[in-house]
C-alpha cells in the first residue's frame, strides 16, 4: 500500500529547507505542458537510468505525482523495489494541485530560465538586436560573436562568424577579452538564458562591453537571417596566459562573493558513510576532459549546461552542490550562479582536479555507462535472441516487434514493422492491444537496456513469449539488417522528448517560446 501526502503537506514540505525530491513521473511532453513548479521531471521509463544520480541517498523523502492515472504508483513500486526507503505519492496528482491553486508552471527547466529572465532584469543586462549585429558584420566591425551553446548544438548551426566558446568557459576566456576594450563582445545561445548568464558573467568579471545577442540563434532567424548549416565543431580554446588569469579572477569572485571551497579531506569525509544528507559532485570541465580523468563519484554537466538545467540534475534542492574543474576556475563560475540561484549549499572543491591528484584520489577515465538500477534482475529472466536468430524467427513464425526506447531514437531507425510505446505506458495500455499473452513479442530499443527492463515487465504481466534483441537497434543495424526511419507506428503519443524550437520548430513556434520565456518570472 502506497502512502500519499496531501497538496498542503506537499506545499509546506517544498517551503521548508528539509531534503526531499519532487518528482513528475509523467512523460517530457506533459512535463513541458503544466507541472508543479519546482518539481523535477522524472517519466516512468527513465527511472533505473537515473534516480541514483538525482537522489544517491535511498533515505531521502521522496514525493511522485502524475494525473491521477496510476503511473505514480507504478513508479513507487519500482523506487520501493530499488532501495528507496521513503516515497509518498500527491493525492490527487496534478490536477489536485491545480484546483487547490498551489505554483504552477509550463515549459521545461523552468527555475534555470525564470532565473535568467530576472538577471536581465535585475541587472539591466545590454542586448544588441539581430539587425544590428548583421550592420556590424556588414561594416566588417571589430567583433567577437561567442556562441555559447554545447558543441553539439554548434555543430547543427550557427551565426556567421560565431565561435563556440561553451558558457562555463567564457571565465577562461576573460583575461583575453579585457585586452580589447574596443572588441564588440556578442554573446548567443538558442534562445535567451544562456546568453543572458553569459553577458551577466563576463560583466561580473570586469568586461562591460560584453552584450547578449537579444533571443539568440531563434532571434537572428526570426529576423531574416541565414544560419550556417554544420560549421567545423571544433571548439577553440582560450590562450594559456588568459587561462592562467583566469584563476586569479575565479578566486577574486569566490572571495568577494564568499562562495565555499571543500576541501579533498573535507569532501571525503562528507561523502564517505553520509546516510543523512544528499552531495552532488558535478564535472563542469567538457566532455572530453571529463574523459579524460575524473573522481569517479562525479557526473559531467559542463558549467552552462549545469545552470540551464539546474533542475534536471540537482533533484534534492537543499542539498549540498561541489563542483569540480581542474584548477576551480570554471568551478567557483558554477557555484557563483547556483548560490545566486537559491541553492544554499552550493561549494567548490578547493583546489580542483589537481588537489584531487596530489591528495592521491583515485582518477578513473573513459564514457560514464553505468548500469540502470534492476538490471541485473531484470537480466537474468530475458530470452535474448541475435540479430540472426531474429531474422530466422521472423521468417518462420508471426511475430510482434514493439521499441521501448525513446521515440526520436525510433524516429531515426528502428526495425521494419515495429511499433514503439514509451516504457511508461506498458502496464496501462498494453493488455488492451496485446489481449493474447501466449503472442510472440520481440522487444528492442537503441541497445538493449529498455528492452531487457521492459522483458521483465512484460513478464509479470503474464505475457509468455517474450524476447529481446541483444544489442538493440545498433546490433540490429551493425549485421546489416535494414531498419526504417519515422514515426507512423507509435501505440501511444509519442511526447517522451522536447526538442527546443531552434532544433525542430516552425518560425511561429520559435515566437511563442520567446513570448513564454520573456513572461517568467523567478
Amino acid at each position: 500500500m502506497s502512502n500519499y501526502i496531501s497538496c498542503s503537506k506537499l506545499a509546506a514540505l517544498m517551503a521548508s529547507d528539509g531534503l526531499f525530491a519532487v518528482f513528475d513521473v509523467r512523460e517530457r511532453g506533459e512535463f513541458n505542458a503544466g507541472q508543479i513548479a519546482n518539481a523535477t521531471s522524472l517519466p516512468r521509463s527513465q527511472i533505473e537510468f537515473r534516480i541514483a544520480e538525482l537522489v544517491p541517498n535511498p533515505g531521502i523523502a521522496i514525493v511522485l505525482y502524475d494525473d491521477n492515472d496510476a503511473r505514480a504508483p507504478l513508479a513507487a513500486r519500482t523506487l520501493a523495489e530499488l532501495g528507496y526507503r521513503s516515497v509518498c505519492i500527491l493525492d490527487g496528482g496534478l490536477a489536485a494541485w491545480r484546483r487547490e491553486d498551489f505554483p504552477f508552471v509550463s515549459g521545461v527547466n523552468v527555475p534555470s530560465k525564470a532565473f535568467g529572465e530576472k538577471v536581465h532584469h535585475e541587472r539591466s543586462i545590454p542586448d544588441i538586436s539581430p539587425e544590428e549585429l548583421s550592420s556590424l558584420q556588414a561594416q566588417k566591425a571589430d567583433l567577437a560573436i561567442l556562441d555559447v551553446r554545447t558543441p553539439q548544438e554548434y555543430g547543427r548551426f550557427r551565426i556567421p562568424g560565431a565561435i563556440n566558446v561553451p558558457g562555463g568557459d567564457l571565465i577562461l576566456w576573460a583575461a583575453s577579452l579585457q585586452q580589447k576594450p574596443d572588441t564588440t563582445i556578442v554573446i548567443n545561445c538558442a534562445g535567451r538564458t544562456r546568453s543572458i548568464i553569459g553577458t551577466a558573467a563576463l560583466r561580473r568579471l570586469g568586461l562591460p562591453h560584453a552584450r547578449a545577442l537579444r533571443n539568440g540563434t531563434m532571434g537572428w532567424v526570426l529576423a531574416g537571417f541565414e544560419l550556417e548549416s554544420k560549421p567545423d565543431r571544433k571548439t577553440i580554446q582560450a590562450s594559456d596566459e588568459s587561462r592562467a588569469q583566469a584563476r586569479d579572477l575565479a578566486l577574486r569572485l569566490a572571495r568577494e562573493e564568499k562562495i565555499p571551497a571543500l576541501s579533498v579531506r573535507e569532501l571525503i569525509a562528507g561523502t564517505a558513510g553520509n546516510d543523512d544528507g544528499v552531495t552532488y559532485l558535478i564535472d563542469v570541465r567538457s566532455e572530453g576532459e571529463y574523459v579524460s580523468n575524473h573522481i569517479p563519484a562525479s557526473i559531467n554537466v559542463p558549467g552552462g549546461q549545469a545552470v540551464q538545467c539546474a533542475d534536471d540534475f540537482v533533484a534534492v534542492r537543499n542539498g549540498r552542490v561541489v563542483f569540480v574543474s581542474y584548477h576551480s576556475v570554471r568551478a567557483i563560475m558554477a557555484a557563483y550562479w547556483y548560490r545566486e540561484m537559491g541553492f544554499a549549499n552550493a561549494a567548490f572543491l578547493e583546489g580542483g582536479l589537481q588537489a584531487w591528484i596530489e591528495n592521491r584520489g583515485t582518477l578513473v577515465s573513459g564514457a560514464v555507462e553505468r548500469e540502470p538500477l534492476g538490471f541485473a534482475v531484470a537480466k537474468k529472466i530475458a530470452r535474448m535472441l541475435a540479430p540472426a536468430e531474429l531474422d530466422s524467427l521472423w521468417r518462420s513464425s508471426s511475430v510482434e516487434i514493439l521499441d521501448v526506447g525513446s521515440s526520436l531514437d525510433f524516429e531515426g531507425a528502428h526495425l521494419p514493422g515495429a511499433q514503439w510505446i514509451s516504457r511508461g505506458w506498458i502496464e496501462l495500455k498494453l493488455s488492451a492491444l496485446f489481449q493474447d499473452s501466449s503472442r510472440t513479442i520481440v522487444l528492442s530499443c537503441q541497445n538493449g537496456h529498455h528492452s531487457i527492463l521492459a522483458g521483465r515487465t512484460l513478464a509479470e504481466m503474464g505475457y509468455q513469449e517474450i524476447f529481446i534483441l541483444n544489442g538493440g537497434v545498433r546490433a540490429w543495424a551493425k549485421a546489416g539488417y535494414p531498419t526504417v526511419t519515422g514515426l507512423d507506428s507509435c501505440l501511444v503519443e509519442p511526447n517522451d522528448v522536447v526538442l527546443s524550437p531552434s532544433i525542430r520548430g516552425s518560425k511561429e513556434d520559435m515566437k511563442h517560446y520567446l513570448e513564454w520565456e520573456l513572461k517568467l518570472k523567478c
